[in-house]
């Protein structure tokens, strides 16, 4: 025994007043008003929830269909491999409410007063680089001046070059007096211990 099928409903939707969409957002506004007084209701109880329900799960159909009816006869289709697909509109006609207000500019700090009233304006970033970064002609390539990495010394340490200050001389006077402070300072730990 087979159910009964529901009847399939109409594609075209019609109303009094015409929906107005918005496709970028997928969005279909109905202007026309919802009519309740349809819904039989009895005085002495609650209104018919059922009824309200489908009549609310009719107009919401028929929005649904106005909707995909225009993205289909209005925008581009096409075809690809992973299957059929619709390019909406960049641009939006309905503008979206936001949930908090825009926020007020916030005043100057004290120190950007100072610099407005001085004229310092902040650097950019050709300036910035221009004082950190140098160029080496080289090896054609910009090197810093100071910090991780000056003059390329990673680099050249990865590649297997041999630092240029491998070999350092010594004074040996100050090595000398250096041994003597560090014996001095050694006895006089002992002396403390001792107390």
């Amino acid at each position: 025994m087979a159910t009964p099928s529901k009847p399939k409903l109409d594609v075209v939707v019609t109303k009094p007043t015409p929906y107005i969409f918005d496709l970028g957002l997928l969005l279909a506004s109905d202007p026309n008003p919802l009519t309740t007084s349809t819904i039989p209701d009895d005085a002495a109880s609650a209104p018919n929830t059922s009824a309200l329900e489908a009549q609310l799960a009719a107009t919401a159909r028929d929005g649904a269909q106005a909707l995909v009816n225009q993205l289909l006869s209005t925008l581009p289709v096409s075809a690809t491999s992973s299957g059929v697909l619709l390019s909406l509109p960049s641009s939006t006609t309905t503008p979206l409410p936001r949930e908090k207000p825009v926020p007020a500019a916030k005043p100057p700090t004290k120190w950007e007063q100072f610099a407005a009233r001085k004229g310092i304006k902040p650097r950019t970033r050709e300036q910035r680089r221009a004082r950190t970064q140098r160029y080496d002609e080289a090896s054609g390539a910009w090197e810093r001046t100071w910090g991780h990495d000056r003059g390329g010394q990673a680099r050249r340490r990865e590649d297997g070059a041999v630092p240029g200050d491998w070999v350092v001389e010594v004074d040996e006077k100050k090595e000398r007096e250096e041994r003597e402070q560090a014996a001095r300072g050694r006895g006089k730990n002992k002396k403390r211990r001792k107390t």
